[in-house]
């Protein structure tokens, strides 16, 4: 283990490389000529693993990040002049740079806040007003992200009640799953019974912090809300002309379960790092450690010791308040965790 490597391990699942098999599958397919445009053989088998996966036919559209997937499928969901009710730690409501509000021509990103990343029925109720009235943007979509932005997971009929909720009220709802494997695993449940068969009509599907190169996808569980999405997503830039080695990404990340490796995994190692932080006195969990994210309080002088050191904690990654933030990977072993668990002891 390199001390660089080290250094940079528990910042984010971003900051690791590509599993092999993604790796192999994007080598294969450099090979002879393919169709452009996605109407090459890889997407196309794509589409039929894609199906067998959810249990249903649905439509997909490759994408080469979580922010393209997010702000493109809200469009698909949300008019100009729509609400989109999402947690106030969301990703596309603090990471993504007003990409949403962009895609969707203006649409109204309306934040819920709660203690624990996860949004209840009641209130989503609370906020749902202004229906009909010409002067209120109007109630279009409910995003929310499994697993959520502080590692907490919505528990299968948690995100059927709000689902019905949404759906009573003639909202969609999306769900940004750029961890979308880390939380199946926990909840040891099937990709149908976290989506479609709960209520989620579009779903953000993530590959990229789970061992892919570059590969993310929009999934449509109803294949009604397409509609004008093939030109959205062409306009975007994220129609590739070389599509197949995105597809071929994918294909190995849900072939012979790749993905479900990788993802129990990381939320194992999240398990033991976690563990051996509450051991270290001075620290305290700010969120149960739920899937391959931990956030925890940490006192003031041991971070800048530690950072003093080179090992540099991510701290705000919520916001400026948030407690510093650890995230395990696909590849994360367990040297590394019992090394830095050493270094954050020698600093205390």
């Amino acid at each position: 283990m390199s001390t660089n490597t080290l250094k940079n391990s528990f910042a984010s699942d971003n900051t690791s490389t590509a599993c092999s098999e993604v790796m192999e599958a994007v080598i294969a397919a450099n090979s002879g000529v393919a169709n452009s445009y996605g109407d090459d053989v890889y997407s196309k088998r794509l589409q039929d693993i894609l199906n067998e996966t959810f249990e249903t036919e649905v439509v997909y559209f490759p994408c080469v990040s979580g922010t393209a997937a997010n702000a493109l499928a809200l469009s698909a969901l949300t008019p100009s002049h729509g609400k989109i009710f999402c947690h106030a730690m969301s990703h596309i409501n603090t990471d993504e740079c007003g990409a949403p509000e962009f895609f969707t021509g203006g649409a109204k990103l309306v934040p819920i806040s709660t203690n624990n990343g996860k949004i209840k029925p009641s209130d989503l109720e609370e906020l749902i007003r202004g229906k009909g009235n010409v002067h209120s943007a109007q109630p279009a979509t409910l995003s929310i992200t499994q697993s959520t932005e502080v590692g907490a997971l919505y528990q299968i009929d948690e995100i059927k009640a709000l689902s019905a909720t949404a759906h009573k009220h003639d909202l969609h709802v999306h769900m940004d799953g750029a961890r979308f494997a880390n939380g199946l695993v926990a909840l040891d449940t099937t990709p149908a019974e976290m989506t479609w068969k709960a209520g989620i009509d579009v779903l953000s599907f993530g590959g990229t912090k789970n061992g892919c190169l570059a590969a993310e996808a929009v999934v449509f569980f109803k294949p009604e809300l397409v509609q004008a999405f093939p030109f959205k997503h062409k306009r975007a830039g994220q129609l590739l002309s070389k599509m197949r080695f995105i597809s071929a990404q994918l294909e190995a990340y849900i072939s012979d379960d790749v993905w479900l490796r990788n993802a129990r995994h990381a939320n194992k190692m999240a398990a033991r790092l976690s563990q051996g932080l509450v051991e270290i006195p001075g620290i305290e969990l700010a969120y149960p450690t739920e899937s391959n994210e931990i956030f925890a309080h940490m006192p003031e002088e041991m971070i800048a010791a530690v950072n003093k050191l080179g090992y540099k904690i991510t701290e705000g990654e919520l916001d400026e308040t948030a407690p510093p933030r650890f995230v395990t990977s696909w590849n994360t072993d367990e040297q590394e965790i019992h090394e830095f668990l050493s270094i954050i002891r020698s600093v205390t």
